[in-house]
């Protein structure tokens, strides 16, 4: 880390290496990032768009109760996940489900925790993905504490910590931001900035120039990078994920972008944003912007394209189908999973409740026996 103010400043406007049009910036002159990793992410966007329009198909067929969906945050969403090797970890929100699938989780495991199946719906070691987190900014400390136990463990893991611009406004937000300045934590912190909490807009959460800057006062080199922009994002996060990783500290990353969507299925969007706000960001669709510049390139075709729209569509495909199963629950695992060695407390519950279940079933046999008499 360092202590020179004017180095852990943000530039003065976000970088980006595709304009809206997929044609490359001045700033792209010292290079972009290879086409197959633009490519790569760019399957992982197609896939990604797909998943947010099944999910919320499936909160409309009452097989979800809430989705919030991260459609136009799709480039954040990759380029999250992307920049990780196997031995680092992600702490998402709970509009991460698709950086969670683009890190490998399972698309019906992801949404498990949304239709209220489990716990956290996947297991978080498997592929080094914590809970999908309700509470706001909650996760962070968190991080702050995995980053710190691997780097006293000698450990080369990096932990890539995801929140919202109305995350930057919770006390979790502060406390992890300190906690891993002064112990040096490897800890890449990416709030993606879309302009909305709920219906709170940035404007009236903070005054700082950009929540990049809130990094300077805990001693943290703050970076801003366009949302929307998969090349700057693969470029940005995984420069502060190298820096991370070398023993630099942590670091701010602050994705500009847009909630294209409603908050969730119960937010009516259009009570407190105009409809000319959600067509200026329209124009800059993250699939649509790294799709003409790969195609210009030679690297994208339709043939190629078409295959990018089946992988995507088998994946919803298995999402639907693995939502449309009704899961039959175990009421022991409301007890198994509170601690690694149950209470005697919860033993007693545990108790109560078989027996109660217990007292269920022999009641229904026997109203059963006496309809058959």
């Amino acid at each position: 880390m360092t202590s020179d103010a004017d180095r852990m400043l943000p530039s003065r406007e976000p970088v980006m290496l595709l304009d809206p049009d997929g044609r490359p910036t001045v700033a792209a002159r010292a290079g972009l990032p290879a086409s197959e990793e633009l490519l790569r992410g760019l399957a992982g966007m197609v896939v990604a768009r797909r998943f947010n329009e099944q999910a919320s198909a499936l909160v409309r067929q009452g097989r979800l109760a809430v989705y919030p969906s991260s459609y136009g945050q799709e480039a954040c969403q990759v380029a999250a996940a992307q920049v990780l090797t196997g031995e680092d970890w992600l702490f998402p929100t709970y509009r991460d489900t698709a950086a969670a699938v683009a890190r490998g989780v399972d698309p019906v495991e992801v949404l498990g925790l949304l239709k209220g199946d489990w716990h956290s719906g996947y297991d978080p070691y498997e592929r080094h993905v914590a809970p999908l987190t309700t509470p706001l900014a909650t996760q962070l400390p968190h991080a702050v504490g995995v980053a710190h136990a691997a780097r006293l463990r000698g450990e080369r893991t990096v932990v890539l910590a995801m929140c919202g611009d109305g995350g930057t406004s919770e006390g979790d937000f502060h406390e992890a931001l300190n906690f891993a300045a002064v112990f040096r934590a490897p800890v890449v912190f990416f709030v993606q900035n879309n302009q909305y909490a709920i219906s709170v807009p940035l404007a009236r959460q903070s005054a700082a120039p950009s929540l990049a800057h809130k990094g300077v006062g805990y001693g943290i080199p703050g970076e801003h990078v366009d949302g929307n922009d998969l090349a700057a994002l693969l470029d940005v996060l995984s420069g502060a994920v190298g820096r991370a990783r070398a023993g630099e500290g942590p670091q701010l990353v602050e994705g500009r972008t847009y909630r294209m969507q409603a908050h969730t299925n119960a937010d009516d969007a259009t009570r407190y944003r105009a409809d000319d706000e959600v067509a200026a960001w329209a124009a800059k669709d993250p699939l649509v912007r790294l799709e003409a510049y790969l195609r210009t390139e030679g690297v994208l075709d339709d043939a190629r394209a078409a295959d990018l729209t089946e992988a995507a569509e088998q994946v919803a495909r298995r999402t639907r189908d693995g939502l449309n199963q009704d899961v039959e629950p175990d009421p022991d695992d409301l007890f198994r999973f509170v601690y690694s060695q149950p209470t005697p407390q919860l033993v007693e519950q545990l108790a109560v409740v078989r027996d109660e279940i217990s007292r269920d079933e022999q009641s229904r046999d026997e109203q059963s026996r006496e309809e058959t008499r």
